[in-house]
């Protein structure tokens, strides 16, 4: 048997378990409306373009862990602009420089340094995209 201090903190502990497992996804308000985090990733991901994705990425962000699902939205809308025309070469280049961003805030505490990688590597493929569209004469959307 367990003596009632234990059954007392099990009893706790399970508590706040279950609390935080039934607690609905929190809202944000984004472009005048309320979105959970999932909402805005699939706005971003219905984006007509990279330019545009970026801009709802700029409106919706947390400055906090949260932007990293929005960027990483981000750089897959943008990424269809460019990844599958460039060499091994220019592959390199690009994972480099998202290399970099991880890097610059990789010792740094807190969840806004994820913010700040985040639109680090956004900003990276939004400017790969620019460069792509207008190498193939394409005006950036």
């Amino acid at each position: 048997m367990l003596s009632r201090s234990c059954a007392a903190v099990l009893l706790a502990v399970l508590a706040g378990v279950l609390s935080v497992a039934g607690t609905p996804a929190r809202a944000m308000v984004c472009m005048e409306t309320s979105m959970t985090l999932d909402e805005v990733v699939d706005t971003i991901t219905k984006q007509k373009s990279c330019e545009s994705a970026m801009k709802v990425f700029q409106d919706c962000q947390l400055t906090a862990s949260g932007d990293v699902q929005l960027g990483a939205a981000v750089e897959k809308k943008c990424e269809a602009d460019f990844l599958p025309g460039l060499n091994t070469a220019q592959q390199q280049a690009y994972k480099r420089e998202m290399r970099a961003c991880d890097q610059k805030y990789r010792n740094k505490s807190g969840t806004m340094y994820l913010s700040f990688a985040a639109f680090c590597r956004a900003e990276v493929a939004q400017r790969t995209s620019q460069r792509a569209l207008k190498a193939a004469g394409q005006r950036a959307r």
